[in-house]
């Protein structure tokens, strides 16, 4: 199993829609590095939902239910999207301001490519974030 962090602006798309929603295609990245990380995601990998501009913080976990194939929205045909459903949300949200401070967190994807709305997590992080989220690895 593979880990992964997944950005979305909460007044956009939050946590609370997505659990209502029960499922979602994760479709508009652009980003060619981030579309590679859509690419390399496989069915039952993990992903921390992050709410990113609006509280800077891990809220969730998703799991991948479908591999990588084209996004409708691109009409260049060369972007693609998967699909996730909300697996728990975590106890305590894990801030940016957390991660920054933390020395196993602070080497993440997301703190050294700030931009980068897909990112892989190592498994040493994911245990990290999780023991501080209150949640099971």
């Amino acid at each position: 199993m593979a880990y992964w962090l997944v950005k979305s602006e909460p007044f956009k798309y939050s946590w609370d829609q997505f659990v209502k929603d029960g499922r979602t295609h994760w479709d508009g990245v652009r980003n060619h590095q981030a579309s590679n990380n859509l690419k390399a995601m496989r069915v039952g990998d993990r992903a921390f939902f992050y709410h990113s501009n609006e509280g800077l913080a891990i809220v969730g976990v998703a799991e991948i239910v479908k591999e990588y194939y084209p996004d409708p929205s691109d009409e260049s045909g060369r972007f693609g999207m998967v699909d996730v459903k909300p697996v728990t949300p975590v106890k305590t949200p894990v801030t940016l301001a957390q991660m920054k401070a933390d020395p196993m967190l602070s080497e993440m994807q997301l703190i050294r490519q700030s931009r980068l709305s897909v990112c892989p997590v190592s498994p040493e992080q994911w245990a990290r974030a999780c023991d501080l989220a209150g949640i099971k690895a």
